[in-house]
């Protein structure tokens, strides 16, 4: 009944802070996933009821965009950033199924990096993205994007070295499955820098 008489603009803000939350969530549980902290069946399937929620409030509010003739910024770029912010638990959920699924017995230590750079990333989007209401008074916003693409650098050597290393054992299915695991990590990771940079371009438009 509320969400009823909300102006919409306020419900676009109130969507994104929505999916930073739950990519927050997603981002914790694969990282206490992966440290060994909680079991990984219960881990997976938590996340992908997330990821679910997730598209729920994407299709919601992308409905909430074909209906809405004013927008508090540009149409494009609202419509990009909440598929950026759906695709990251996508990406997460991917890697999450093919460790439950591919048998693997041990987690590798890169693993465990990449989940603590997504985890850091999810949070600053999350600071980011609750500045849009205000962007004039969240300078630091541009402060949270910035340590993003710092965030993806790393998350770039960590893949060449976890590529390295790879090659080093003898097992040629578990090398693919592991690159296969790497790939959507690292995809998730750039899903968020892609989402550091919208908010950068809506923030020089709005400045």
């Amino acid at each position: 009944m509320f969400r009823g008489i909300l102006p919409k603009e306020v419900a676009f803000y109130d969507y994104f802070e929505k999916l930073t939350t739950l990519n927050v969530q997603v981002s914790k549980i694969f990282l206490k996933m992966v440290e060994g902290n909680k079991n990984i069946i219960e881990s997976s399937l938590e996340i992908k009821k997330l990821e679910r929620e997730g598209e729920r409030i994407t299709r919601t509010s992308i409905d909430l965009l074909h209906r809405t003739f004013i927008t508090p910024f540009d149409r494009d770029d609202i419509f990009q950033l909440l598929k950026g912010l759906d695709n990251f638990s996508d990406d997460i959920n991917a890697a999450t199924f093919r460790l439950t699924h591919y048998e693997i017995n041990d987690i590798r230590h890169e693993t465990i990096e990449f989940a603590q750079i997504i985890m850091s990333c999810a949070l600053e989007i999350e600071a980011a993205v609750k500045g849009l209401r205000r962007i004039k008074k969240h300078p630091e916003m541009r402060q949270n994007c910035v340590k993003v693409h710092e965030l993806e650098y790393q998350s770039d050597e960590i893949l060449r070295n976890a590529i390295a290393s790879l090659y080093h054992q003898e097992d040629i299915m578990l090398l693919i499955k592991w690159k296969e695991i790497y790939a959507r990590l690292e995809k998730a990771v750039d899903r968020m820098e892609k989402v550091a940079n919208i908010i950068e371009s809506i923030m020089i438009d709005n400045s």
